[in-house]
């Protein structure tokens, strides 16, 4: 484990709301002529990929990073062994706290909420490229929900980012034993549901464009050759947008579902553009050059085993646009 996270900070944001829990302080190597931008810059793709993990929104995201980069200009560097360790840890904590405040207005979002959508790879976004991997799926960003903010914390620094259990100790201001119970329980909190990755990225493609094709020719026959007995349809329109108001069980229901709300919601001059969202295969389809909804889907056994849509508009501001994307 690198050495530059092992750092105890001072002041840090509370961990549950209206706590104050103590950042550990260091003295010792300052970062030296490192400029509070220059250090802060050097770990944006780190911070933004855990704080999307956690929040589920690039919006928020962004949001936190500049909270946690005011409070990073507001300290003086020269007790500051690691930068990388103060800011994840003052990110980690406004990140639960922002968590606490969001699932109260999550209590009254209009249908089915699910992650906002990314476009991932370099080209179009840089700071996503970071530790792409099955934490970074809307599947598993789903599965978060289920948590409380501390076990998001603890699973996601331990799994996703691999950090060892006295650095989460500090970051959360808990004991080793502690994060060890709240991981256990995470894990076994998503368990059962945690989606199973057993197909490669060409089968997920070929699926995909399956699956398509068929929705966008009225073909229940062929939807259903492709669907997974226990398939479930979600989508996500927050009340702004054409969607389902809470997901769809059950192949038949799924595929009958997905075309009666094609025939009646869907306009049918869309443009549709196959990327990467979220690590995975993925369609963005505009109108009139606006991004009008995302569709990716997960596969189990050979089949397509959930159906993601989303098309609430707040949700797709920062989606490329159009032109930027192949055909």
């Amino acid at each position: 484990m690198s050495s530059d996270r092992n750092l105890d900070l001072t002041n840090a944001d509370a961990v549950n709301t209206g706590d104050t829990a103590p950042i550990p302080t260091s003295t010792g190597n300052s970062p030296g002529s490192i400029g509070h931008l220059e250090a802060f810059e050097q770990y944006r793709p780190l911070l933004f990929a855990l704080a999307y993990r956690m929040v589920g929104s690039a919006t928020d995201a962004e949001d936190l990073l500049q909270e946690t980069f005011i409070r990073w200009q507001q300290t003086s560097q020269t007790a500051i062994e690691s930068p990388r360790a103060f800011l994840v840890t003052i990110l980690t904590r406004k990140c639960i706290n922002h968590i606490q405040s969001a699932r109260v207005k999550r209590e009254k979002y209009f249908g089915q909420w699910l992650p906002e959508p990314l476009v991932t790879g370099p080209r179009h976004n840089p700071f996503v490229s970071f530790a792409i991997s099955e934490s970074l799926s809307l599947a598993f960003l789903l599965l978060l929900e289920r948590l409380t903010p501390v076990e998001r914390a603890v699973l996601l620094l331990r799994e996703a980012f691999d950090y060892e259990y006295s650095e989460i100790a500090s970051i959360l201001d808990q004991s080793e034993s502690s994060c060890r119970q709240i991981l256990r329980r995470a894990r076994q909190h998503i368990k059962q549901d945690r989606a199973r990755f057993d197909a490669s990225r060409e089968q997920q493609q070929e699926l995909l464009r399956k699956f398509s094709e068929a929705s966008s020719q009225g073909d229940l026959q062929g939807l259903l050759a492709l669907l997974s007995r226990d398939a479930v349809f979600y989508s996500d329109g927050g009340g702004k947008a054409p969607a389902l108001p809470k997901p769809i069980h059950g192949a038949e229901h799924v595929a009958r579902g997905i075309l009666e709300g094609i025939r009646r919601l869907v306009p049918k001059n869309l443009v549709r553009r196959f990327v990467e969202i979220n690590g995975q295969p993925g369609i963005v389809t505009f109108l009139e050059d606006r991004p009008f909804s995302v569709f990716t889907l997960d596969v189990a056994d050979g089949l397509v085993s959930r159906i993601y849509v989303i098309t609430n508009p707040e949700k797709l501001k920062r989606l490329p646009p159009l032109a930027s994307l192949q055909s």
